[in-house]
């Protein structure tokens, strides 16, 4: 039975990743800071789908977080055959003004914390010539985002960083997806302070589990990206590569102000 390894696993798309794998007969290893609701989820899982699952309660932000995972995984006897890198935040506001301190997180979060992880598991998939990594992006990675100015960066790193990742891995037999979503069911909006007449505008019509079934199926299929929304912000995401730099900046900043 394989094992799957999903950090930011106790909400959002962590936990459905979580919950479709369980459903598929995949062990799981959950990462999160929050031990109530890890340990909650686990016994769940274990219970309805008679499947083994460790949880290991750790902040990734913090300095050496990510070798105190992959330590743990060892300690366990664990292998692991799909890493899913989806732990991450954002923060809305006017970079200079806003909290420095959280802003630096979501880079130590969004950015050192997937890279180091990505780095501990992968040279063990390409010895093995067998495995596979997720990393969640975000449909911001394509343009830059006015007031989500850190947050569209990392995940325009994330997006980049992968796809190289997949040209680099293909001899190896280790497959790399990043998956990109739109606007989805999950409680980011309120944990990046977003402006409550902002967020009502933005359209959330995809769930948490179509976007990981469609990441899922992506990387049956060997894709390097998957873009999970609805057919007009996947054109609008492609259309920003093309359109004028000083005009693009100029409608989104109008657009992503309170």
């Amino acid at each position: 039975m394989p094992t799957a390894l999903i950090t930011g696993a106790s909400s959002g798309i962590g936990k459905a990743f979580a919950q479709v794998l369980a459903a598929r007969k995949t062990n799981l290893v959950l990462v999160a800071r929050s031990e109530e609701k890890l340990s909650q989820l686990a016994k769940q899982l274990e219970e309805k789908h008679k499947i083994q699952v460790e949880v290991i309660v750790k902040d990734l932000t913090e300095p050496n977080a990510a070798a105190a995972v992959f330590d743990a995984t060892k300690e366990k006897g664990l292998t692991i055959d799909l890493l899913i890198n989806n732990a991450g935040f954002g923060y809305y506001g006017d970079f200079a003004e806003g909290d420095g301190e959280r802003q630096v997180k979501i880079v130590q979060l969004n950015i050192l914390a997937l890279v180091d992880l990505t780095h501990k598991f992968l040279p063990l998939m390409r010895q093995r010539r067998s495995g596979s990594i997720i990393n969640v992006s975000s449909i911001t990675a394509f343009q830059p985002i006015p007031y989500l100015s850190v947050y569209a960066a990392s995940k325009a790193f994330i997006l980049s960083f992968s796809e190289a990742l997949w040209a680099e891995n293909n001899q190896y037999g280790v497959r790399i997806l990043v998956t990109c979503p739109g606007p989805i069911e999950t409680n980011f909006f309120a944990e990046a302070n977003f402006p409550p007449a902002l967020a009502s505008t933005t359209d959330k019509v995809y769930s948490s589990e179509k976007v990981v079934l469609e990441s899922l199926d992506a990387l049956e299929k060997g894709y390097p990206t998957v873009i999970s929304s609805d057919n007009n912000t996947q054109i609008r995401s492609k259309l920003s590569r093309l359109v004028p730099r000083k005009l693009l900046l100029n409608m989104l900043a109008k657009h992503f102000k309170a």
